[in-house]
């Protein structure tokens, strides 16, 4: 029966990868065509920020009630309705596409409905993770996941650019249209009870309302120490990895005056940072303490946010500068990677499966409202003060933030109750 269930769960595992990547792949050539149709169309910076905002906005708003739904109804049937009323909206963008023309409102509201959606098949799916697959390939499922989205995001645009002036808008629309089909036959074979927990729910429980439910979450958060530390870190870098993109883009750009072929290629680094981490940690046994290697890997993220201002301060040929960027973009996506997926992993082993929904919204809509902040903040930080100063003080202070907050106190604190029914394990913070 266990080998059974095993053989089941790689079939999830390949299938889910195969299915992220499909639909992600889709999406991506979509959006590419989609954001260069409207400033096409509109030459208007605002036309094309509207549609950002509606592809942001439903998704922090509907997060919460997403939450509530994937804890206390079928995760299956939640993803497989959301998706569907995704691949519709597409549908019937396509339709009035043909009869009318694209406009913008159309645009809009498709877009919003994305970002509706994808509040309810984010947040069913993350949270039944462990019911698909057993939880020693818990690291590799999430690993494979990340090369997938990797791999779409440079193949997609890529892809986008060659077809866009060859093919009409609607080919793009046929194209997202054949992948979300895909990619919900491909879900509708997931077995989603694979490896569920029963739960026990009382009548009380059973007939919460939406705000009840939500105060249960947070009163389950306050009593989770590991889950505040992993959340917190996660929503301080969040903030900053917001903020240092604009610095990223300002240094290179406006002051060291890169010319836009480099900067292209050292913003592709980045994401090869990132799928070269997701492989190897695809292929390698779990993290024994990821926390620690979270922790480490934040302190590298603010060390590269301090060596982004070097640079600044001491003058560099063009070809260095052209190299140094492009290895400290690679090493920010490989930070990234080290630093997501062991605390990811660390959530899914530790939050129950009846709050999973409710504790990854709440994560979910803090830091899909932090990110526009740090851009806002960095922003005006960034007309206001020399760049080397923000950039660098904003790594100096994540730096003493995460040691503060992760040390060797809490550390062991955290792994305390794993380590009491093995040999004592020194821990080194």
């Amino acid at each position: 029966m266990e080998k059974s269930k095993l053989k089941r769960a790689t079939y999830h595992l390949w299938t889910v990868t195969a299915s992220k990547f499909i639909v992600n792949l889709g999406y991506q050539v979509f959006v590419f065509a989609i954001s260069l149709y409207i400033l096409r169309m509109t030459g208007s910076a605002m036309s094309f920020a509207i549609n950002i905002i509606c592809g942001i906005l439903p998704r922090t708003i509907f997060s919460p009630l997403a939450g509530h739904f994937v804890d206390k109804y079928s995760k299956k049937k939640i993803l497989i309705t959301a998706n569907i009323i995704d691949w519709l909206a597409v549908i019937g963008l396509l339709i009035v596409s043909f009869l009318h023309g694209l406009a913008l409102p159309a645009i809009y509201i498709t877009t919003a409905i994305f970002s509706m959606c994808g509040a309810f098949s984010s947040l069913a799916f993350t949270a039944s993770l462990t019911q698909l697959i057993d939880g020693e390939r818990i690291q590799r499922a999430m690993s494979l996941n990340q090369m997938s989205v990797s791999i779409a995001a440079i193949a997609g645009p890529a892809i986008g650019g060659i077809l866009y002036g060859i093919v009409s808008i609607e080919t793009f629309l046929i194209i997202y249209i054949v992948a979300s089909l895909i990619d919900i036959l491909l879900i509708s074979t997931l077995d989603f009870n694979l490896f569920a927990k029963k739960i026990d729910e009382t009548q009380e429980q059973k007939a919460e309302s939406f705000w009840e439910s939500t105060k249960a979450g947070f009163a389950y958060l306050r009593l989770q120490r590991i889950l505040i530390v992993l959340i917190s870190s996660a929503l301080v870098i969040n903030f900053f990895t917001g903020g240092t993109e604009v610095g990223y883009s300002y240094i290179l750009v406006e002051v060291l005056k890169m010319d836009s072929h480099r900067y292209g290629i050292t913003e592709s680094a980045f994401a090869v940072g990132m799928l070269v981490f997701s492989l190897y940690l695809a292929v390698r046994k779990e993290v024994k303490y990821p926390l620690i290697l979270a922790k480490w890997g934040i302190v590298g993220l603010g060390g590269i946010f301090i060596a982004m201002c070097l640079p600044l301060i001491i003058t560099f040929s063009s070809n260095f500068v052209f190299v140094y960027y492009f290895v400290l973009n690679f090493l920010l996506g490989s930070a990234v990677i080290l630093i997501n997926t062991p605390i990811s992993v660390m959530m899914q082993k530790t939050i129950a499966e009846e709050y999973k929904g409710r504790i990854f919204a709440i994560m979910e809509t803090i830091a899909t409202a932090l990110i526009p902040l740090g851009t806002l903040v960095y922003g005006g930080l960034y007309d206001w003060l020399p760049a080397q100063w923000v950039m660098g003080t904003s790594g100096l202070v994540l730096i003493v933030y995460i040691l503060f907050t992760i040390n060797k106190n809490v550390i062991k604190e955290i792994y305390h109750n794993a380590e009491q029914s093995q040999k004592p394990v020194e821990v080194r913070s």
